[in-house]
């Protein structure tokens, strides 16, 4: 494998699957419509907490199952290790595949304990935060150092994988064992024609990702915001296709 290839994903993954596209809707009417209108674009989808608090989730889940979609709760469950362990235990057997887990050792290892059949993603550092940010919150170090720290004791604990930055993942590829998911949100296009009020800071282009070592990347506005959302997400896909071919 050449050099620029080096971190490029050997998991068995359907590259079709390997685009997530963020359901980021408050309601659940115009969650069908835009799965209608990606079709068969987009196999798998995020569902986070403004699709959860727009009411009806659960029966959003089942739909999109229905079709054969594949499913990522995105709630960054935080709290007392028991609330999460519970919480976890209520998604399993649904036929969803991620969910996220935001916190300390216990929280991490209640999450596991009770995962059965989800995959546990732990949250790194937010794409939405910068070096500027972690200093507010009294992180005197590099998001990079930062979401290697995390990850690695994520992963020792029993964790799946991490939610990371593509500009953090080749750092975890050359740092951490390869079997583990790396799962990357902030995917903007080459050309980025995403407004200044864009909260997404450490971001990638969609082969960037990928050859950092990204398994999965989650887009969301540049499919959703485009003139021809369908459009959008089948060039995503054929890049992928390219990449991965």
């Amino acid at each position: 494998m050449s050099d620029d290839r080096a971190y490029l994903s050997q998991k068995a993954i359907d590259p079709k699957e390997r685009l997530i596209f963020a359901l980021d809707v408050d309601n659940s009417d115009r969650a069908r419509e835009i799965v209608t209108q990606l079709d068969d674009a987009v196999v798998f989808y995020k569902l986070g907490l403004e699709m959860f608090l727009g009411g009806k989730y659960f029966e959003t889940i089942e739909w999109l199952l229905s079709r054969d979609k594949k499913i990522f709760v995105d709630l960054k469950f935080f709290d007392v290790p028991q609330t999460v362990g519970a919480a976890v235990k209520q998604l399993t057997n649904r036929g969803i595949s991620f969910v996220t887990v935001h916190g300390n050792d216990e929280i991490l290892k209640a999450a596991v304990r009770e995962k059965q059949d989800l995959k546990i993603l732990a949250v790194t550092v937010l794409t939405s935060l910068d070096r500027g940010d972690l200093n507010d919150l009294g992180f005197e170090c590099d998001p990079d150092a930062l979401v290697l720290s995390r990850a690695k004791r994520a992963l020792s604990i029993g964790c799946d994988g991490v939610i990371s930055s593509g500009r953090e993942a080749k750092a975890l590829r050359a740092s951490l064992d390869a079997n583990f998911l790396v799962v990357t949100p902030g995917i903007r296009p080459v050309e980025n024609t995403e407004e200044q009020s864009d909260d997404q800071k450490r971001t990638v282009d969609v082969k960037t990702a990928f050859m950092n070592g990204a398994d999965y990347i989650v887009v969301g506005r540049p499919i959703k915001s485009a003139p021809d959302p369908y459009a959008a997400a089948s060039a995503i896909q054929q890049t992928i296709a390219e990449i991965f071919t």
